[in-house]
């Protein structure tokens, strides 16, 4: 032990001796123990013991450089503000179009597009498993018609558009290429992300259409394609927010998303990808939970874990392939429908963790969200939260500016070897694809959320307005209704669609899809083809549905 070592060790003690004894001895802490969401130990304090080999250059390092902890760009937000990228798309097209220029007029800078379920499923709003779902939690885009409307009169070449979208990502990203071709804008001019991460949809939210390894074979032929014709596209988000959605802890969300990230990035390798001909364009996307200090930690882990996962792990030798970009999202989980206006203090703390955690972009859930689609009031409020923080706040003027915190770094470097611990046990049973056909992701985060709802119910987790702190607050008056008419519409728009269009050049486009699918060709230009030729989307899924088949989930109890 070192004379600096034996003289706080020695400080420590005479402080325990001096004031925490006899404090304790006055009254007992609130809680017999303290820890994270992801069952780490909370100390009542920290100090240099707590990092112990600790090495700065190789742990922290500055901002744009290896490990990335402290952030992928050499100048943060002193350069240029996180992306607001506010989340909208409900009931048709026409209606979401008008609420994107709303956002883009009130300083959004970004698109972020919701879908209703039966687009995300496959489905056209015709098919009789649609009904009653057509524009409910997104909007209804089925054909051509729908995207040419959603994106009418919107700057292609000048925004980047989010597509929260999995199963259906191919379909949904040449329909985009379509209408941007049929404008003149050439696809090099792009960007944008689409969502596009199935694994994580077996794992957590259910929005599949394939078994897992059809849809590995959709995905790594997206990465090619992109690669060679919109190179500015990220062709994959891939996503702990729905994983943490499902009752994840911080470090399971953390852990699955890498270890899905882990998988796509094989299946491309091994698919005759050069990693860094497509690893720069990999993004993630988090959840921010309400633990504010473990939700930075995550952030600053995840970057760490990435760069060393690719370059020891692949071999990447670009430090961009090695860069974790990511979008957060605020926790719609954590919104209550008792006291809404509670939700807008739980949304700007989550937002404040994205930004210290140094989030590329980011979307905050507005306060109404856990009665309804919000409003257009509630979406702007949750717009200003961002501005607030960015412009008024003066957290961006520096980078990273909670590192070095004993506390902090200490989090972090707990939540980087819990999450290595749970890659090393899903690598052992044969990665992501086979631990989700054993189920042992979905048991997991099954028995997080049984352990989290058991909390709250013995009041162990106090939620505001919930469980503890009832008294008082009014449900909103106003809150957003689908029109129930909107299916019918959606169903005549559709069958005109068919109708007008030259059907044996559609009948022989689908065709094109299936071969394509059986003689494995790349996908892509196949379903690129398909939507010029005015095919639906419900046709092209079901083109791949005859060839790859139906995904049945395992039984995960």
């Amino acid at each position: 032990m070192s004379s600096e070592d034996r003289k706080l060790e020695g400080a420590r003690k005479a402080w325990e001796q001096r004031k925490l004894a006899p404090a304790l001895q006055r009254g007992a802490e609130r809680r017999e123990n303290f820890a994270t969401s992801s069952g780490i130990g909370v100390k009542l304090t920290y100090d240099p013991a707590d990092l112990d080999g600790f090495d700065y250059a190789d742990d922290l390092g500055y901002p744009g450089e290896y490990p990335f902890t402290r952030g992928v760009q050499p100048t943060m937000y002193r350069g240029r503000l996180w992306t607001m990228r506010q989340y909208a798309g409900f009931g048709t097209a026409e209606e979401s179009n008008r609420r994107f220029h709303y956002l883009l007029k009130q300083g959004q800078t970004g698109l972020s597009v919701a879908f209703d379920l039966p687009t995300q499923m496959g489905r056209d709003p015709d098919h009789q498993l649609a009904h009653g779902e057509v524009g409910r939690v997104g909007v209804s885009i089925s054909s051509l018609a729908d995207m040419e409307t959603l994106l009418d009169d919107l700057p292609l070449d000048k925004i980047s558009t989010s597509m929260t979208i999995n199963a259906t990502a191919s379909i949904l990203l040449a329909l985009y290429l379509v209408v941007a071709e049929r404008r003149g804008i050439a696809w090099d001019k792009l960007n944008g992300t689409i969502q596009n991460d199935v694994l994580k949809e077996y794992v957590a939210r259910g929005t599949y259409i394939y078994p897992p390894r059809g849809s590995m074979r959709i995905i790594t032929d997206i990465f090619s394609f992109a690669s060679n014709e919109v190179p500015n596209w990220n062709t994959i988000s891939i996503s702990g927010y729905h994983i943490r959605e499902a009752g994840s802890t911080a470090a399971q969300e953390l852990a699955f998303t890498l270890a899905d990230g882990i998988a796509y990035v094989d299946a491309a390798v091994k698919a005759g990808l050069k990693i860094d001909d497509f690893a720069s364009r990999l993004s993630f996307f988090f959840n921010v939970h309400n633990n504010f200090f473990e939700e930075i930690a995550k952030f600053r882990a995840a970057r760490r874990l990435w760069a060393r996962i690719m370059r020891d792990r692949f071999g990447a030798k670009d430090e961009r392939s090695m860069m974790l970009r990511f979008h957060a999202q605020t926790a719609g989980s954590t919104l209550t429908a008792q006291q809404v206006d509670n939700n807008v203090v739980r949304v700007t703390l989550q937002a404040l963790a994205a930004v210290l955690g140094g989030a590329q972009s980011l979307h905050t859930n507005s306060k109404d969200e856990a009665l309804a689609l919000p409003t257009e009031s509630s979406a702007l409020l949750a717009l200003r939260t961002q501005q607030v923080i960015a412009h008024e706040s003066d957290v961006a003027d520096t980078a990273d500016p909670l590192g070095g915190a004993y506390y902090l770094e200490s989090l972090t470097r707990e939540l980087e070897k819990k999450t290595l611990e749970y890659i090393e046990h899903i690598d052992d049973l044969g990665g992501a694809v086979a631990a989700i056909e054993r189920g042992y992701m979905q048991r997991e985060i099954q028995n997080a959320a049984f352990i989290y709802q058991r909390e709250i119910e013995t009041k162990q987790r106090i939620i505001v307005g919930v469980n503890q702190f009832t008294a008082g607050g009014e449900p909103p008056g106003e809150l957003l209704k689908v029109n129930p008419a909107l299916e019918d519409q959606q169903k005549r728009a559709i069958q005109k669609v068919r109708a007008e269009r030259d059907a044996d050049a559609a009948r022989k486009a689908q065709a094109g899809v299936e071969a394509a699918a059986h003689d494995g060709q790349n996908l892509m230009p196949a379903i690129v083809g398909a939507v010029r030729a005015w095919c639906t989307l419900g046709e092209i899924s079901d083109a791949m549905r005859r060839v790859f088949g139906e995904y049945r989930p395992v039984d995960a109890l």
